[in-house]
């Protein structure tokens, strides 16, 4: 392999970011020595765990990555249980977050209502007597958070991203995906099966017979099947061009006159001459279908749509249906805590309020200074690799390099925050209290109609364990809720933390140089910045990972969906690449000492094995092969790993081990 060269000077700019008041490095244990590192990194790193760990019954899975969010709920339940019972100033964001945890706790009022707050709603839907009463109901009540038929948001322009518009993407089905409706496999169908049986439940509990809500339910996923045929695939999404259609109002009125969009986008208040239909064959199919589907089944699908809406909000029979599908679904044993639940709802609804209280008591500074060290120095290191490219020219790299030294960098948390004084928030009165935070999220987001971009604003709560690359805006953010261990920690060396969270890191920068990523310049426009012959090698090299990863199985015949899971696969063997070779620039990086008979570098490959130490349901496991563009854990582990030349050296990874590419078949982009 063509080794990467470094200029000299980056070894003066990269420091190590080590605490050095830290007198003792964490410990590495669990690793199960029967298993060959080379044979299977993962289950080296991860089977003892993996056997003995049990799943909570109210989980789909245990561990680190988005599992790690089922402690974040606690943290946050502690805080509102603590909030809620306090005296606080009206208007305050205690006042709202704790009286909005307080309504939804209020179980016996809630039970007490049974489903009385939707009667309204259910009752205006019985009213609707043509085509244009029943658009003015769904463009309304889009506008309390209920997307029905309408997928509406407020982003920026992609070919002018300091421009806020409006967007329209494809709507219409319960299920997942389109696959869903069209898939004949056994646990397709189970799916399918559960889902009618759970729309037949809610029918049934507002007052039809059981006949009746059967016969129903067989109306309504029909109208549902008939969208999904017009849906793209979760790959065909992928596709950013194919995507974007900007149209005018008055083109999109004559190609879709039944919609009757003047009046959908009065009673939404959104003004604009021109919107970008993503998928504009799902409109044409609702077009369509407002003509051919009767009124009648119309009411019965809007009724279904309604209740299956709410049922977190309704009384327990109704809760109940929904986990009973849900169960089928995904696998989870038994439902969450109700204090859970609401926890996850009001940092769902006023994420940013909870967020504030999140911070101060669970996030130190100390965190996000070093963070940010690390992301300063994994940038170094990418900008090197950049250099030392063998199939990229040299004004392709310099406009690469420009990109990358413009990302916005956002830790921890805002540095403004969301105001939420219009929301109004009243103890005891839990439905009103979400569609009142609905609504209040609906009319922040239109407001932004027209209006310059706000680069300041982020798209995840503090407290969650993710992070993110925001092509449009050319922004990687990390959350105060990912920046705990196993991800990182202040008290531990530079290989656990570059091996975690700077593979994370790594992963976010290498989105602005996937397939996807790629397209946007360092504006976040869309625009052509390659030569064509270096994209045309870009793409050889992406068609790789794609082979790669489709011959990943996961369960029986299920493999992994490489077309699916392409961005992301990239973004992993990129960060992987990039937070090595900055750990090498640290002085831990040219160490050889020991740390519980590990070397840095097999510590540093060892983090990357425990940040993505997860366990979950087969169910869940097949929910997320059809509908998560990242790979399972396993393969976030081995697939990156079996294209590092570093992983083989630390190892003794060598022709014959299961882990083993031959050189010229391993996979380099980044």
């Amino acid at each position: 392999m063509k080794k990467l060269l470094f200029p000299v000077w980056i070894s003066f700019l990269i420091v190590s970011c080590r605490n050095s008041s830290v007198e003792k490095v964490p410990e590495i244990t669990g690793i199960d020595a029967a298993i060959s590192p080379g044979n299977n990194f993962f289950n080296y790193v991860n089977r003892k765990w993996y056997d003995t760990v049990q799943i909570p019954p109210t989980q789909p899975g245990v561990g680190a990555y988005m599992f790690m969010n089922y402690k974040q709920q606690l943290l946050l339940q502690q805080i509102l249980d603590s909030v809620s019972k306090a005296i606080n100033p009206a208007g305050s964001i205690e006042q709202k977050i704790g009286d909005f945890y307080a309504s939804g706790m209020d179980s016996a009022a809630i039970e007490k209502l049974g489903y009385d707050p939707v009667r309204p709603l259910l009752a205006k839907i019985e009213a609707i007597s043509d085509i244009t009463s029943l658009m003015k109901y769904v463009a309304d009540e889009a506008k309390a958070g209920d997307n029905s038929i309408l997928g509406l948001y407020i982003g920026p322009d992609n070919k002018n991203s300091n421009l806020n518009i409006a967007h329209l993407y494809q709507a219409g089905i319960s299920l997942p995906d389109r696959d869903y409706y069209f898939k004949t496999d056994a646990s397709t169908l189970a799916i399918q099966q559960a889902y009618k049986k759970y729309l037949a439940a809610l029918l049934e509990l507002t007052g039809s017979d059981a006949a009746t809500a059967a016969k129903n339910a067989e109306i309504v996923y029909g109208i549902d099947k008939k969208f999904a045929s017009s849906h793209k695939t979760n790959i065909e999404l992928r596709d950013v061009n194919a995507n974007y259609n900007k149209i005018p109002v008055i083109d999109l009125t004559k190609r879709q006159p039944v919609i009757g969009w003047p009046v959908v986008l009065n009673e939404m208040g959104v003004k604009t001459d021109t919107i970008d239909v993503g998928q504009p064959a799902y409109y044409d199919k609702l077009n369509a279908l407002l003509r051919s589907v009767p009124l009648s089944d119309w009411k019965i699908y809007l009724k279904a749509n309604t209740l299956n809406n709410y049922t977190s909000e309704l009384s327990s029979p109704f809760e109940n249906a929904a986990f009973e599908y849900n169960k089928i679904l995904t696998g989870q044993a038994v439902p969450k805590p109700r204090g859970e639940r609401i926890a996850g709802a009001v940092d769902q609804l006023l994420g940013q309020a909870l967020g504030q209280l999140y911070v101060k008591k669970h996030f130190p500074e100390s965190a996000k200074k070093r963070a940010l060290e690390l992301v300063n120095n994994l940038q170094q290191a990418f900008a090197a690799r950049m250099d030392g490219l063998d199939w990229m020219s040299d004004s392709t790299k310099k406009i690469a390099k420009e990109k990358l030294f413009a990302i916005t960098k956002k830790i921890g948390y805002p540095d403004k925050w969301r105001d939420y004084s219009k929301v109004e928030i009243v103890k005891g009165k839990y439905f009103e209290n979400v569609r009142s935070a609905s609504s209040g999220e609906y009319q922040y987001e239109l407001k932004k109609l027209n209006q310059p971009v706000d680069r300041t604003e982020w798209f995840t709560t503090p407290s969650t364990v993710t992070a993110y690359y925001n092509p449009s805006a050319n922004e990687i953010v990390f959350p105060a809720g990912i920046l705990q261990p196993p991800y990182f920690d202040d008290h531990a060396d530079d290989a656990l933390n570059y091996g975690g969270i700077g593979m994370v890191i790594g992963h976010e920068m290498t989105h602005a140089f996937d397939d996807q990523g790629a397209q946007f310049d360092k504006f976040g426009n869309v625009k052509n910045w390659w030569s064509k012959e270096d994209y045309e090698k870009f793409q050889a090299k992406t068609q790789q990972v794609v082979n790669l990863y489709n011959t990943f199985t996961v369960l029986d015949t299920v493999h992994v969906k490489g077309a699916l899971t392409l961005g992301e696969n990239t973004a992993d063997i990129g960060g992987v690449a990039i937070a090595y070779d900055a750990f090498k620039l640290t002085k831990e990086g040219h160490d050889a000492v020991k740390v519980g008979n590990f070397s840095p570098d097999q510590r540093f490959f060892i983090s990357i094995g425990l940040i993505w130490r997860v366990k979950m349901k087969d169910q869940f496991l097949r929910y997320w092969i059809n509908n998560n563009p990242h790979s399972p854990p396993m393969w976030r582990v081995n697939g990156p790993l079996m294209n590092s030349i570093h992983f083989y050296d630390a190892f003794g990874v060598k022709p014959g081990d299961k882990m083993y590419l031959p050189d010229s078949t391993r996979i380099h982009i980044w």
